[in-house]
């Protein structure tokens, strides 16, 4: 597939194509926009969602003071954890999960290049998806786009984060007792990469939490190129 950047050229036989899908109606509200407002109106609508997200979550308490995307113990260990925690283990699994979530944050700040980069690169495919998507064709684009490269460059700080504040070392204590009482197998043995996806789990879907609050109310994002693009798909 030939990428092309999304331009004045191409924009209207991208409109006249949702047009021919979504109905007449829609693709004379969608024509009243020039191209160049489309290819600015989406992308700002991109940088904006990846921004806030990262503004939220890469803090202190941006993952642990967030019920929505605090990452809990792994499946296995929080199954058993009721029971270790009766074997005098419920401040160690505190300190763990209090870890996992602070290397989170850390690591999190990290995407903000990745991510604007994949905006950059936007072409029409990218662009007719999230205008016909639903709710969360935005956060499908960066899925797509960064996940993986944002998986290697997330696991060493996670490993670094973790190995800074002994968590390492203190999931595979407590690991260790679980297998020791048969409660888990030896190979759930890497909380590095458990951290590293669930700390991708919920940048995706704080960036989808953006973009359903801009495609509801794009007046109340305060752009009024947002509400013009967005505005013309209601």
């Amino acid at each position: 597939m030939i990428r092309r950047e999304f331009n004045s050229v191409c924009i209207p036989a991208l409109l006249t194509l949702l047009g021919t899908v979504h109905g007449q109606a829609l693709a004379l509200t969608l024509a009243d926009l020039s191209g160049a407002d489309a290819s600015r109106g989406l992308k700002a609508a991109l940088e904006q969602g990846a921004k806030t997200a990262i503004s939220l979550l890469g803090k202190t308490d941006g993952f642990l003071g967030n019920e929505k995307v605090r990452i809990p113990l792994p499946g296995y260990l929080n199954d058993a954890s009721q029971l270790l925690r009766t074997f005098g283990m419920g401040q160690r699994l505190d300190e763990l999960i209090t870890a996992m979530n602070r290397a989170a944050e850390s690591a999190v700040p990290l995407a903000q290049d990745l991510l604007l980069n994949a905006v950059k690169s936007m072409n029409v495919d990218d662009a007719k998806k999230i205008l016909s998507g639903g709710d969360t064709s935005v956060t499908a684009f960066f899925t797509e786009k960064t996940r993986s490269p944002l998986a290697e460059k997330f696991l060493p700080i996670v490993t670094k984060s973790t190995e800074k504040v002994g968590l390492a070392a203190s999931y595979n204590q407590v690991a260790g007792k679980a297998v020791d009482m048969g409660l888990i197998g030896k190979e759930n043995a890497s909380i590095q990469q458990y951290v590293t996806g669930k700390s991708l789990d919920g940048l995706y879907f704080m960036i989808g939490e953006q973009e359903k609050k801009i495609r509801q109310d794009p007046v109340g994002t305060g752009s009024a190129l947002l509400s013009k693009v967005f505005g013309a798909l209601k």
